[in-house]
């Protein structure tokens, strides 16, 4: 089984470069409705379509159709949103580590449905990104580990409660035991000093935002988790 799921949404890709640098040769490939158009474009095709189609294209959807892949549909009149549909059938398929592909920009009510998503606290135990080539969103409740170069940009936003006990490595203003606020943004653009930057926290939720400098895609190699 591969190691990772990669989960296409039909939200933004801003650069398909970027992208190509964080996809790994033995990624297992869904694609949450429209999302399928994403991983075309890149050449990949996905193992299985989920949702309840209504963004997915005619052309594409024949494409899916004359290479057998398996395609799950739901009912338009449903609880749950596509890219939801898609985490649950990795998680169920056993995976621990899981990319989302294209789940930022676009709708904003879209877009903080996503990170929602990955709040929840039954995925604490995996290991679940947002990943673009350009930006890599996730939330962390102890230590966390950013792979990235000199001069990308870290924020680290406190996620509904403050969060105590901060410890930073690698981050030009570092935090030690600190705490922050989710109605300050003391934690916005902080800029990696090395290759690798570490995050611990004591308590509570982060948000943490990595911000790719530009041109740095040809070196991102799969980084992604």
């Amino acid at each position: 089984m591969p190691k990772r799921a990669l989960i296409f949404i039909n939200g933004d890709l801003p650069n398909l470069d970027a992208t190509r640098g964080i996809i790994r040769p033995d990624d297992f490939i869904i694609a949450a409705d429209g999302g399928t158009r994403h991983a075309l474009a890149l050449g990949l095709l996905p193992s299985v379509v989920i949702g309840d189609l209504d963004s997915l294209d005619p052309v594409n959807r024949r494409v899916l159709e004359e290479n057998r892949v398996k395609i799950i549909e739901y009912p338009q009149d449903k609880d749950e949103t596509d890219i939801e549909l898609a985490l649950a059938y990795a998680i169920e398929a056993g995976y621990k580590k899981i990319c989302l592909v294209a789940a930022l920009g676009g709708r904003l009510d879209h877009t903080l449905g996503n990170l929602s998503l990955l709040s929840d606290v039954s995925l604490s135990g995996l290991d679940v990104r947002i990943d673009d080539g350009v930006e890599e969103v996730f939330f962390t409740r102890h230590q966390a580990k950013i792979l990235g170069r000199i001069g990308d940009i870290v924020s680290l936003i406190p996620w509904g409660n403050p969060v105590i006990g901060i410890h930073t490595e690698g981050l030009r203003w570092q935090l030690s035991d600190e705490t922050l606020y989710p109605h300050k943004t003391r934690g916005i653009s902080n800029e990696m000093i090395a290759e690798a930057a570490e995050i611990q926290i004591e308590s509570a939720l982060l948000l943490v935002i990595h911000t790719r400098q530009e041109g740095a895609s040809h070196q991102i190699n799969g980084r992604c988790l």
